[in-house]
């Protein structure tokens, strides 16, 4: 799929997968907006570096988990952009609580992920289902994790979160189908500064279990699943409703190692 004068959005663009799936699809020729929530000199740095592979780019301040922020993002990418082929769903948050400590995860936890990991996505599609409707290559990819397929991850309200999200995928690819293909991505875990953050001084130990009991003896990089994003969007076009896992092997990997994950350590 030729991807040159095309247009995209990326959600979450201005770190990690986000700005790697931004800066590949201008490496393609799309033309992209970036958007962020706070961080606004990361997300012009991904705008210069894709504006420098000759496609036109903009960084958008927008809560995905705010409608009316979605719309109007929308709404300024198609008239700068005069369409919307596709749109990447990236943006995400957690809270880092050990599963089984029921009482430190608060209705603000839950409300935030769900608001902006569940009803983002939902609303960033409905507000740009009627130009991607009218695209060639009309195409929407969800960024889940594995934490939603194992129930894994940094807390259970981000694993119900993504959970979710992978059924909505499918829920909303019969749905927009035949002119929109939705499918999603599942990665594991993520070399980077969001799990650095998260998880402090258990990142490198966390990261190298993983290294050492993942079948490919490696974990994600942004790249990586950037790769696996842009092979939804170019590849196949009868590839719809489906959650590609891309992990290293995570969730075929030892048990012991899915527990400890699972825990939050």
């Amino acid at each position: 799929m030729e991807l040159r004068g095309q247009a995209a959005i990326v959600t979450g663009g201005s770190s990690g997968v986000g700005a790697a799936t931004a800066l590949d699809l201008a490496r393609l020729g799309c033309d992209v907006m970036v958007n962020y929530h706070r961080s606004r000199e990361a997300a012009d740095e991904v705008v210069a570096a894709a504006k420098s592979l000759g496609v036109r780019a903009m960084a958008f301040a927008a809560d995905v988990s705010d409608d009316a922020a979605c719309r109007a993002m929308i709404a300024t990418a198609t008239e700068s952009f005069g369409r919307l082929d596709i749109l990447v769903n990236s943006a995400g948050t957690t809270t880092f609580v050990t599963h089984a400590d029921l009482e430190r995860v608060t209705d603000a936890d839950w409300d935030r992920i769900l608001s902006v990991n569940l009803k983002g996505p939902f609303q960033c599609i409905r507000a740009a289902h009627p130009w991607l409707q009218d695209s060639p290559n009309g195409c929407v990819v969800n960024v889940a994790s594995i934490a939603g397929i194992a129930g894994t991850g940094s807390s259970v309200p981000y694993a119900a979160s993504k959970a979710a999200l992978i059924n909505m995928t499918i829920s909303l690819a019969r749905a927009l189908a035949p002119k929109i293909r939705i499918n999603a991505v599942a990665p594991g875990f993520i070399a980077g500064r969001w799990l650095e953050q998260g998880l402090g001084r258990a990142y490198e130990v966390i990261k190298q279990r993983c290294e050492n009991t993942n079948p490919l003896r490696a974990v994600c990089t942004p790249e990586d699943v950037s790769a696996a994003i842009l092979s939804l969007i170019t590849g196949s076009q009868l590839i719809t409703g489906q959650t590609l896992v891309v992990d290293g092997g995570m969730t075929i990997a030892d048990p012991l190692n899915r527990a400890v994950l699972g825990r939050g350590e």
